[in-house]
C-alpha cells in the first residue's frame, strides 16, 4: 500500500518562505542610442552610478606650454594592450610587473609598423606609454629597468607606477621557493601604443 502524502497548498510552501526583500530602488536612464535602461543602486541613500559614455575617449597626455595652456599630444595613440601578472611565490613584484607586460604585448601583431600602413611610420617611430597598477607597499621594490627590458621595440616615452594591484594569499608558503610569506602579489599593466 502506498502511504498517503501530506498536500501541500501554494499559500503555504510561500509562507513558510523567508520574507521577500524590498525591489531595490532605480533610476531611469537614457543611453546614447535613445534606448532605456534603469541603474539600480541596493542603498536608496547613495544613488545609482551615472551612464557611462561609450565612445572610447583616450586620455592622452598633454605637453604644456609656458602659459600653462596645452600644446599638443605626446604622441598618436593607436591602440591600448592591458594585461596581468602575479607573482605567487618568492614576493618579488617585478617579476609580477614583467609578467603583466609580457601578458599585455604578447597576444597582439603590430603589421601596420612594418607593413608600411602608416606611411613614413616604422618601429623605430613607436611611442609607448606604460602605465603599471602596483600595491602601494611594494612601489619601492620594482625595477624599472627590467620591466622596460620587456619591450622589444618601441620608445618608452613614459613609465607611470600607479596605486592598484593587490596582495593576497597565495593559499601556502614554500621556502623552497623563495617565500618568505604566503603573499601573491599581481600586477596590472596598460601599454599605450602610438607614434
Amino acid at each position: 500500500m502506498l502511504a498517503s502524502a501530506a498536500t501541500f497548498s501554494s499559500a503555504s510552501v510561500l509562507c513558510s518562505t523567508k520574507p521577500r526583500t524590498p525591489p531595490l530602488p532605480s533610476f531611469s536612464r537614457r543611453s546614447l542610442s535613445g534606448l532605456r535602461f534603469r541603474i539600480r543602486s541596493p542603498n536608496p541613500k547613495i544613488p545609482a552610478a551615472a551612464p557611462v559614455s561609450s565612445r572610447m575617449e583616450a586620455a592622452q597626455p598633454q605637453t604644456r606650454d609656458a602659459e600653462g595652456g596645452a600644446e599638443s599630444s605626446a604622441m598618436k595613440l593607436l591602440f591600448v594592450e592591458m594585461g596581468v601578472g602575479y607573482d605567487q611565490h618568492g614576493q618579488d613584484i617585478t617579476a609580477a610587473a614583467v609578467r603583466a607586460c609580457k601578458d599585455a604585448i604578447t597576444s597582439n601583431s603590430i603589421p601596420a609598423f612594418r607593413g608600411g600602413s602608416i606611411p613614413g611610420v616604422n618601429t623605430d617611430q613607436m611611442k609607448l606609454q606604460i602605465k603599471l597598477g602596483v600595491p602601494r607597499s611594494t612601489q619601492h621594490l620594482l625595477d624599472a629597468e627590467r620591466v622596460k627590458a620587456v619591450f622589444p621595440y618601441g620608445e618608452i616615452i613614459s613609465f607611470e607606477v600607479v596605486d592598484g594591484g593587490m596582495i593576497c594569499s597565495s593559499g601556502v608558503c614554500l621556502e623552497a621557493m623563495g617565500d618568505k610569506n604566503d603573499d601573491c602579489y599581481i600586477v596590472n599593466a596598460a601599454v599605450y601604443v602610438g607614434y
